[in-house]
């Protein structure tokens, strides 16, 4: 098969095509034919080698953990799926080896959901890692009913689909920080958009009036978005962040580092065939271009989700 693999780390110039054998079907394993495969910004990090310290790696490293396409093949063990198959897959493992830029992905069983059947593999690719994240940071600071919820970088790849499955899950407003470029994509959203940078809780806190706070918060930002976002909570308890588990967990909020699940995955399919979540692609790009991929979502500024095509 083919498969954008690196053989050592550094730029987006080590990630190239390789030819290697296809994989195994194990007995919990799907073997799917890749026909789009999510970016996303963990994918440039493991490429330079800033994940070495969390888990092994192995070369050659096919990067990526999204996949969508179709069920070629599944192993004994597998009940949930068969040959024809539309699905998709947050196919992480406790390595880091046998990744999604391949025509072929042989995910274990547990990684995957039916594909949404109202949208096509690109949109469909663009789901599983970035919507599993806001789902188990949402969780974790427990929105639910009458909400207010403020969601930093609303118009990445994590955040747009925060704004949205917040209000899924009963917040009464949310409110999105973004470049002035953005709001109106964050207002489409159903979100209040608010620009980022210094300054950050007097803004929040006309727009909210009374207390000027928020009940509950995800950052995907770090920096001084996370330092700040305290102030800006009524209960410093209810916020989480995918960045800095130090300051953080110190702050009294919740680090996540997004967990494969079948069943949260299929419940956002759902919600996507409902027409509650929109998966925003803001460019599709063939296999082979992978490392351009890589360049334009380590620049910043992508707006929702990049993602590569498998003919």
């Amino acid at each position: 098969m083919k498969a954008m693999a690196l053989t050592e780390f550094g730029g987006p110039e080590v990630l190239s095509e390789h030819e290697l054998d296809d994989p195994l079907v194990g007995p919990d394993r799907v073997l799917v034919e890749t026909r789009a495969a999510g970016v996303n910004p963990v994918d440039w990090k493991i490429r330079r080698g800033y994940l070495r310290g969390l888990f092994p790696h192995h070369t050659p490293l096919v990067s990526g953990w999204d996949v969508a396409g179709v069920v070629r093949a599944v192993g004994p063990a597998v009940t949930d799926y068969r040959p024809g198959d539309e699905v998709v897959g947050y196919v992480r493992e406790d390595h880091v080896q046998n990744g999604t830029y391949a025509e072929l992905v042989a995910a274990p069983d547990r990684t995957l959901a039916h594909k949404p059947a109202s949208v096509d593999f690109p949109e469909a690719a663009g789901l599983p890692l970035a919507g599993l994240t806001a789902l188990q940071m949402l969780r974790a600071v427990g929105v639910g009913e009458r909400d207010s919820v403020l969601v930093h970088a609303a118009a990445g790849g994590v955040g747009h689909l925060g704004v949205q499955i917040a209000r899924a899950l009963g917040a009464s407003r949310v409110i999105g920080t973004a470049s002035e470029r953005n709001h109106e994509f964050l207002r489409e959203l159903g979100a209040e958009p608010v620009t980022y940078g210094p300054g950050l809780p007097g803004r929040v806190a006309e727009i909210v009036g009374g207390d000027g706070r928020v009940d509950a918060a995800l950052d995907m930002a770090g920096g001084t978005a996370l330092t700040e976002t305290p102030e800006l909570l009524r209960d410093v308890s209810r916020h989480a962040s995918v960045e800095d588990p130090q300051t953080v967990t110190a702050q009294g909020g919740h680090y996540v580092f997004v967990r494969p699940d079948s069943a949260d995955l299929n419940w956002l399919a759902r919600l996507v065939d409902r027409g509650d979540l929109r998966v925003e692609v803001q460019q599709t790009m063939p296999l082979s271009e992978a490392a351009r991929a890589h360049e334009l979502l380590e620049q910043g500024h992508v707006r929702g989700k990049l993602v590569l095509t498998v003919s």
